[in-house]
């Protein structure tokens, strides 16, 4: 079949096949599959053309919905959180998208950029299982615990069964708002982060995002959690709501550009996108249950390997050259 946008010639069914087996392995490591899904198009498909980014973020529109209604509808999404991030996140993805369209068109020095990006990835995966990220850890996770404990006191406590909506005390609440800092309110405790620091770190990642191609919600999440010190529980649907708008608005601002740029292919090629998108759906789910089947430090390092041995092969190619 021919994509006439992107160019590429393939059987419609390689698509989904591809993005539910990447997205099966990395959703059980808690990394987003569109960060493989790019090198496949990149070096698989000879997808090139700067349209591979803003085709990549459509892989987000398609996959991400379900999971965000689920959120919604628990009473899990932290506003403030999730509209920090975006707010910052957007200018940097307009000025990502010209990085990629005005110094990255060539493909081998944007796989210099995916490599960096991968090569971060892969380390940031490696460096959880270290001694120093383990002791680290090791304190946030006693934090959840305390935290998961509470919440199972205040569900019990209401009576809650499967199915019906979260009582009060479950859900995120936002108690004060201010250009330096927003607190929440989240099972009788307040939470609070400093606006204009989350703003800068989502205007960074909204940087790499609209260059690659990614929301970028795997990569602020576990900032999020280490950094800024708020529940999992409280940021999850935040970054998740994050990555969807963000997605969104990256693929509007590719197709807004594009009249500047005629003689290059922006503009996302949907079709593709959302082949791509239906099998990550897919995989998301099945990854979420296969899960408790494989140790979690045996898929963490295996997805680092990858991650890095296709890193290293970007930026040693460039290099080596």
């Amino acid at each position: 079949m021919h994509f006439p946008v992107s160019g590429v010639d393939t059987h419609p069914l390689l698509p989904p096949l591809v993005s539910l087996v990447i997205s099966t392995f990395t959703s059980m490591g808690g990394v987003s599959g569109a960060f493989l899904l790019l090198p496949f198009q990149v070096s698989v498909l000879r997808f090139t053309s700067p349209a591979v980014s803003s085709t990549n973020l459509v892989f987000n529109i398609v996959a991400i919905p379900s999971g965000v209604y689920r959120y919604l509808r628990e009473g899990r999404l932290n506003w403030p959180v999730a509209l920090v991030v975006i707010l910052g996140t957007l200018p940097g993805l307009l000025f990502g998208a010209l990085i990629r369209i005005n110094w990255l068109p060539d493909p081998t020095r944007f796989k210099v950029f995916v490599g960096c990006v991968l090569l971060y990835i892969g380390g940031r995966l490696f460096y959880d299982h270290t001694p120093w990220a383990r002791r680290r850890q090791a304190r946030i996770q006693e934090f959840e615990a305390r935290v998961q404990q509470r919440l199972e006191q205040v569900l019990k406590q209401a009576g809650h069964t499967t199915g019906q909506s979260l009582p009060a005390a479950a859900r995120v609440r936002t108690a004060q708002v201010s250009w330096r800092q927003v607190t929440f309110e989240f099972l009788g405790e307040n939470f609070a982060f400093h606006a204009p620091a989350l703003f800068l770190l989502a205007l960074g990642v909204g940087l790499i995002s609209g260059t690659y191609g990614i929301g970028g919600g795997a990569i602020i999440a576990p900032f999020l959690a280490s950094v800024f010190q708020l529940p999992i529980y409280t940021i999850a649907g935040a970054a998740l709501l994050s990555t969807f708008i963000t997605s969104v608005a990256g693929v509007g601002i590719y197709y807004a550009i594009a009249p500047w740029y005629p003689a290059q292919a922006v503009r996302p090629d949907l079709l593709l996108g959302a082949l791509f998108g239906v099998g990550g759906l897919l995989g998301m789910y099945l990854g979420a249950r296969l899960q408790k089947f494989i140790p979690g430090t045996l898929i963490r390092l295996g997805l680092g390997a990858v991650i890095i041995a296709l890193a290293l092969r970007y930026i040693g190619g460039y290099l080596l050259k």
